[in-house]
């Protein structure tokens, strides 16, 4: 073997690990949200990859083929949605392709889509990750035997956080047409949606809702900066 990795992921699933022996594409752009996919598939004994655009999620898929793709809907060169398309549409497929999102209305986009299921942001339970994996795999390669089920939960790290707050702060910068606004807003959207920041998801639907409706935008994109910059230099610290 060519590695402790290689070495553990060629072994049957176990009970506390029921996932070992997969691979998991994860195409996400936010940081703190990999992060928390990375924990989930330790614990659940998945071997994870990452893709951060479609571009990347491209170039991955042409080399290898995994077990899972787990796919954010909204992305910074385009949507999620069409890669589901695609994947599902494929033949060979791949096994488990799930969409992603913290949109209430993500689910049936995805679903839509092709998608074989979802998972609403932010997730943190590992029983629950496991369980929306396992139940789209074929017969085939379900894992034998009882599984543990636990409350137990990850916590990502909050270096995470701040690195998603400074991308989101670069990005108000740039913030000058509609399509980086509605990414701008969908990206902040879910970010303060993982960390339970009411206030900044408010103020990044408000601005959401301007620029759908062809307001001026400037004063609330400056609100919403301020605020993100506030966020940053709370975690300053770390």
């Amino acid at each position: 073997m060519d590695s402790l990795d290689d070495f553990i992921q060629t072994r049957p699933p176990t009970a506390n690990r029921p996932l070992l022996g997969l691979t998991v594409l994860v195409v996400e752009d936010s940081r703190f949200a990999s992060e928390a996919m990375r924990l989930l598939c330790l614990r659940s004994g998945a071997r994870i990859r990452r893709a951060d655009t479609l571009l990347n999620a491209q170039r991955h898929l042409a080399v290898y083929r995994p077990s899972a793709v787990i796919i954010d809907i909204g992305l910074p060169d385009g949507s999620g949605l069409d890669l589901i398309r695609d994947l599902t549409r494929a033949a060979p497929r791949v096994d488990v392709v799930l969409g992603t999102s913290g949109d209430p209305d993500g689910e049936g986009l995805a679903m839509k889509a092709g998608a074989d299921g979802f998972i609403e942001k932010p997730i943190s339970n590992i029983t629950f990750f496991q369980s929306k994996i396992l139940e789209h795999l074929p017969q085939d390669r379900q894992p034998t035997g009882l599984r543990i089920m636990t409350d137990d939960v990850v916590v990502p790290d909050e270096v995470a956080l701040r690195d998603d707050l400074a991308a989101a702060a670069v990005a108000l910068e740039d913030a000058t047409s509609a399509r980086s606004i509605r990414y701008v807003t969908q990206f902040l959207g879910g970010l303060a949606r993982s960390v339970d920041d009411a206030n900044l998801e408010q103020e990044a639907k408000t601005l959401a809702s301007m620029q759908t409706k062809g307001g001026a935008v400037n004063s609330q994109i400056e609100r919403v900066s301020a605020m993100v910059q506030d966020r940053i230099s709370r975690t300053a610290a770390i």
